[in-house]
C-alpha cells in the first residue's frame, strides 16, 4: 500500500510530537495539526491498516518500523529543503512551506543531489 501525501503529514507529525512528548495520542495530533478529531481517526485508521503505526488499548501511538522510517525519510527531506530555501535567501516561513508541499513529490534522486549540494 502507497502512502500518500496526507498519510505523511500525519506521520511526520506523530514523529515531531514524539519529540515533546514519548506518548502521542490521536487528540494531541488533532491539536497539533488543527485537524478535526473524525479526520484524525480516520487517517490513523488507514496508517494502522498500512502498518505504519500501531495503537495501543490506552490510545497510544507508536511507529512500526516502516512507519518510523518513512516518518523519518520524510522529516528529513523537510529540513534539508527547508535548510535550502532559506540558504538561497527565502524568508523562513515560505521556506517552510514550501518544504513542506515539496517534499512529498520529489524524487529520490533529485532530492540526493540537493542534499549532496548543502554538505
Amino acid at each position: 500500500m502507497k502512502i500518500q501525501e496526507s498519510g505523511e503529514m500525519y506521520l511526520e507529525a506523530i514523529l515531531v510530537l514524539r519529540k515533546e512528548t514519548p506518548q502521542v495520542r490521536a487528540i494531541d495530533i488533532a491539536n497539533y495539526t488543527g485537524y478535526s478529531k473524525p479526520s484524525v481517526s480516520r487517517a490513523l485508521g488507514i496508517l494502522k491498516k498500512g502498518e505504519y503505526i500501531t495503537v495501543s488499548p490506552e490510545g497510544f501511538i507508536s511507529f512500526t518500523q516502516k512507519g518510523e522510517e518513512h516518518a523519518l525519510r520524510i522529516y528529513e527531506r523537510h529540513n534539508v529543503l527547508t535548510a535550502i530555501f532559506e540558504k538561497i535567501g527565502v524568508a523562513a516561513d515560505i521556506a517552510e512551506e514550501d518544504a513542506c508541499k515539496i517534499e512529498h513529490v520529489i524524487s529520490d534522486d533529485t532530492f540526493n543531489a540537493l542534499k549532496a549540494l548543502l554538505k
